[in-house]
């Protein structure tokens, strides 16, 4: 049963996965883009925990971690870009 559920989830953000790329190269203007990043990012961050839960190694969380904070902050500067400039 649990083996269903994530194999559902994978497929679903596989498929949110797609639609945001797609987004990135179809989208309008900068900050559409920036946002469809963003969730790229979040949905890569969730298949690696996914991946840790399936490998059973929790040293990967850590790297799930940095890669969120590395992101918050690209996210920042990119709106702080696109704003006022750096």
């Amino acid at each position: 049963m649990v083996d269903t559920l994530f194999l559902t989830a994978g497929i679903i953000a596989f498929a949110a996965f797609v639609i945001s790329f797609y987004r990135i190269i179809t989208g309008p203007d900068f900050a559409d883009r920036i946002v469809a990043l963003d969730t790229m990012t979040i949905i890569s961050l969730s298949g690696i925990v996914f991946f840790t839960h399936l490998l059973q190694r929790a040293i990967y969380i850590d790297i799930a971690l940095v890669y969120g904070l590395i992101s918050f902050i690209g996210v920042v500067a990119a709106a702080r870009y696109t704003e006022r400039g750096l």
